[in-house]
């Protein structure tokens, strides 16, 4: 960290530091690009895994998070303006792709124009919504934003704010979609968007030139509920997010928040979770088989897909209680211990997953229909996957090692053996059997932890001391775990209160959804849906 220090110090005299989790680069924004284009290119911070959005009151800014996926270094930027009236930073999103979305999320929710960004249009909010709901001085008083049942009339409305070489700064209004394009709506009211997401496409013929996703329709506020809501009730909207990767959306926060605690937490507790997460990971999985199949109308596959992940669903519930929110994961521990059977339903669960899945494959997988359909379509490179942050599976069907289990293990999978899958090719047809072959490692993974959980003493579900009034220490904290769709990270600052002073979580399926274009463009129409599924993102994830 030291070394790092001295590195960025050199690029950046007038940058300031802080020592935490990961090193704190304090940059003013005029210096932040020439910053961010040497951290990519001479310090090999090719990944930029968050941009978050803060309102400190005396500031408005962002904190970025970047790797490097060949050293796994991690750093931490704040980038901050005190211009609350006209705020402006520098885009990095012709650097960092995924930034194209990321920054106008933060545009959306605290009105900072991003210098250079091409495309300045609200992502989640009404092109005519008021204010900026994320910011603390926000007026939420209904009357300025009335319930509206009117379409939007200027949605293809957009700008940029350029800078000429004397600084001088200059808007530049246009329309996304040109008078001679020929726009098809794919969604809201479409089988495979389930009438909460929509896909403008430019087409020429049967040929995609462009996709634009239409964000928010159901979007909650989530992060600004948290700031109201203490630390245990925070939990319980992770569920509601990709409601696929419940348990390891919770376990996130739980993690974040028992780092910021200082809690140990016990062996049996982490073998436990990590048991919760693999089967919603396998459960998920059999999901994302089963919908890709019936969205190409492969009706018996659907069922079969199914009828394992209704089996999986049952051992959850006989634990938890619930089918699609499970509450489990609690600060400290698990809400309480696993049902008697659970190690014996687990491992006939893994028995007979290896004939299930040879069995799905000969059904769909061989089948000269999906084949024609997915390979060879949908390709992106590794390079792509990293600039736009799509990790998960879909990053590494393009090559992309990006399994935080193995980069950064937490919980006791440093203590697991299993294998990261990953396919080069990166078309549907990689990222729908880097999936597949992730079912077969979650059945390695829970044999493994069944013979931990047999040899583990006592019934421990919670570490000792957990505070019955949960109140983090004043400071920030950023942790990410691999859920069943890529990176999930949280982001939190404290200001030593009961509640979070911000709250942000980082969804792998916004960043999925905002390199759409990339997948589909200049493949046919016909071939969105197929690409879609590939992707398999979940809305309420991105609508948070």
């Amino acid at each position: 960290m030291v070394n790092l220090q001295e590195k960025i110090a050199s690029l950046c005299p007038s940058a300031t530091f802080e020592e935490g989790e990961y090193l704190l680069v304090n940059v003013d924004d005029k210096e932040w690009y020439s910053l961010a284009k040497s951290l990519k290119e001479e310090l090999g911070f090719d990944y930029l895994v968050s941009v978050t959005g803060v309102d400190w009151k005396e500031s408005l800014g962002c904190m970025y998070y970047l790797t490097s996926t060949e050293t796994n270094a991690k750093v931490s930027v704040k980038v901050a303006t005190t211009d609350r009236e006209n705020p402006m930073l520098h885009s990095v999103s012709d650097l960092w792709k995924v930034a194209l979305i990321q920054e106008r999320e933060v545009y959306d929710f605290f009105g900072i124009v991003f210098i250079g960004h091409p495309d300045m249009r609200r992502l989640f909010m009404r092109t005519d919504w008021v204010g900026y709901p994320l910011r603390k001085d926000y007026d939420a008083n209904p009357e300025l934003n009335p319930l509206r049942l009117t379409a939007e009339e200027n949605e293809d409305d957009s700008f940029t704010v350029n800078e000429g070489e004397n600084g001088e700064l200059t808007k530049k209004e246009y329309k996304i979609f040109g008078d001679d394009e020929y726009v098809v709506n794919f969604g809201p009211q479409h089988p495979s968007t389930h009438g909460v997401m929509r896909l403008r496409c430019a087409i020429d013929g049967e040929t995609i030139n462009k996709v634009i996703p239409v964000c928010g329709y159901i979007h909650r506020g989530i992060e600004r509920l948290c700031e109201s809501k203490s630390y245990p009730q925070t939990l319980f909207f992770t569920d509601r997010m990709d409601y696929m990767s419940s348990c390891q959306n919770r376990h996130c926060l739980c993690l974040c928040i028992e780092k910021a605690l200082g809690l140990e937490i016990p062996h049996r507790v982490q073998v436990i979770r990590v048991m919760m997460d693999e089967l919603m990971r396998m459960s998920s999985h059999l999901l994302s088989f089963g919908c890709m199949a019936m969205d190409m109308g492969a009706t018996t596959a659907f069922v079969y897909g199914f009828r394992e992940r209704e089996q999986i669903l049952d051992i959850i519930e006989k634990t938890t209680g619930g089918r699609m929110s499970q509450h489990y994961h609690v600060i400290g521990g698990v809400a309480a211990d696993v049902h008697p059977d659970f190690i014996k339903d687990v491992r006939e669960l893994c028995a007979i997953m290896p004939e299930r899945v040879a069995e799905y494959h000969k059904l769909f997988t061989g089948n000269i229909i999906t084949e024609k359909r997915t390979q060879g379509v949908g390709v992106v490179s590794k390079e792509e996957v990293i600039s736009y942050g799509t990790s998960g599976p879909n990053g590494r069907a393009s090559g992309w090692s990006c399994d935080v289990r193995k980069r950064t293990p937490y919980a006791v999978y440093g203590e697991l053996k299993f294998d990261e899958v990953l396919y080069t090719e990166g078309d549907s047809f990689a990222r729908y059997m880097v999936r597949m072959d992730e079912v077969m490692q979650c059945v390695s993974l829970l044999e493994q932890l069944c013979d931990m959980l047999e040899k583990e003493e006592g019934n421990e579900i919670a570490a000792p001391k957990v505070p019955k009034m949960i109140k983090l220490p004043a400071g920030r904290w950023f942790q990410e775990v691999e859920a069943s769709r890529g990176s999930f990270g949280v982001y939190i600052e404290s200001d030593g209160g009961k509640n979070p002073y911000r709250m942000h979580f980082n969804s792998p399926c916004l960043n999925h959804v905002g390199a759409i274009d990339v997948y589909c463009a200049n493949y046919k129409i016909a071939d969105l849906i197929t690409i879609s599924a590939s992707m398999d993102y979940v809305i309420p994830d991105i609508d948070r």
